[in-house]
């Protein structure tokens, strides 16, 4: 037992028994499996009511595929974390109520995703409203300091606050939508959302004064593999624009709390690497169409990204699932060598994260390998009967 509760120590559990791990516990699964057992049902009348992206040429479907999924991420994710708020409330008055600014937030983003979704917004009102759910996370004291950051600059204070402002706007508005340019073949931001949830919530965990944050991305984590055991291909729903910018919004605001804060130069440049994979595809098709002389580059989509990339060299998209997969594990590891993490703790992530991630892609494709059986078998008594 001695041994056991070293182990933990060292993966920053003060006790295997306390209400702090178990509420962490308890927020995942609950997650996880309201999440996995409610997408059925949410299928099902997503269907029937015609919520669902139709076919084009820049789709992978074939067919009207529902795109409600966000809907049951965003359910999972707040069940849970309320269920933790009971189980171990947050005492610190200050932090609540930024705990509350992102979960309201993150529900103002959700609500426009899934309209857009379903009958379209423009670029313009979109880009508002996230800038509004960015302003929501400022007045509430979630913002980036620049005055904290290694540039070397002597500015007034007035200067530092606006620019301070501004670059909190540009992360969160930036994040959201670096996310949701990501979502275009199956499987991808699920698992990149589960892949970054669980790092930063490892990375948080070494902390003593994360416990908010180690709760948001516990419920976050979760609820990303229990879509993901719907969403690897062929998948059965997509989240959407909901969905998208929940994980988006929520992790730029949730490095905010000081999730990977271990000094002031580095509280943007770990959670930047930790989520390089949207970052840097977001950046690159941002340049490309600026290039090519499109002056609104996020209302022009195109095949230009990463996982589009990808999948043409592959020509699978369960193969480019599971690269992207593997680069945003490996930035995530790096992130967390550069926190000063423990390697014993880094190597348990990366070992739990890849064997939840095969979990569930094995399910999802052993389904689908008794969906195809059984379609077959019931062919084949009419076929015979037709002979």
């Amino acid at each position: 037992m001695d041994f056991l509760r070293a182990l933990a120590a060292q993966l920053g559990i003060a006790d295997l028994l306390g209400r702090g791990f178990l509420s962490v516990i308890i927020t995942f699964a609950t997650a996880w499996v309201f999440t996995w057992q409610f997408i059925p049902r949410l299928r099902e009348f997503a269907v029937e009511v015609g919520w669902a992206d139709q076919p084009n040429e820049r789709r992978l479907n074939k067919e009207p595929l529902p795109n409600a999924g966000g809907l049951a991420i965003f359910a999972g994710f707040l069940i849970s974390v309320v269920l933790a708020w009971a189980l171990r409330p947050i005492v610190v008055e200050i932090v609540n109520i930024q705990v509350l600014a992102i979960l309201l937030g993150g529900a103002l983003l959700v609500l426009v995703g899934f309209i857009d979704d379903q009958y379209g917004l423009s670029p313009a009102f979109r880009l508002g409203v996230q800038a509004l759910a960015a302003l929501l996370l400022l007045v509430n004291g979630l913002k980036i300091d620049v005055a904290s950051l290694p540039l070397h600059l002597q500015l007034s204070p007035a200067v530092n606050v606006v620019l301070s402002d501004l670059l909190t706007l540009l992360w969160i508005v930036g994040l959201t939508n670096a996310v949701n340019l990501m979502d275009g073949v199956d499987g991808v931001v699920g698992g990149v959302g589960f892949v970054v949830s669980t790092v930063l919530l490892a990375t948080a965990a070494q902390f003593p004064d994360r416990a908010a944050a180690v709760i948001l991305l516990a419920g976050l984590s979760g609820a990303a593999l229990g879509y993901l055991r719907h969403n690897f291909n062929p998948s059965r729903i997509i989240m959407g624009d909901a969905g998208a910018y929940l994980f988006g919004y929520t992790l730029a605001a949730v490095s905010l709390l000081g999730t990977l804060k271990f000094s002031a130069g580095a509280s943007l440049l770990v959670p930047l690497i930790v989520l390089a994979l949207p970052v840097v595809d977001t950046t690159q098709v941002v340049i490309g169409r600026l290039a090519r002389g499109i002056r609104n580059p996020l209302g022009h989509p195109d095949k230009t990204h990463i996982h589009h990339r990808v999948l043409a060299r592959t020509a699978s998209a369960r193969r480019t699932a599971v690269i992207l997969w593997g680069v945003a594990l490996g930035c995530g590891m790096f992130g967390m060598a550069l926190q000063g993490v423990h390697g014993a703790v880094i190597l348990a992530t990366g070992l739990f994260i890849a064997l939840c991630l095969f979990f569930v892609a094995y399910r999802r494709v052993r389904a689908q390998n008794i969906e195809t059986q059984n379609i077959e078998t019931a062919r084949t008594p009419a076929e015979d009967s037709d002979a």
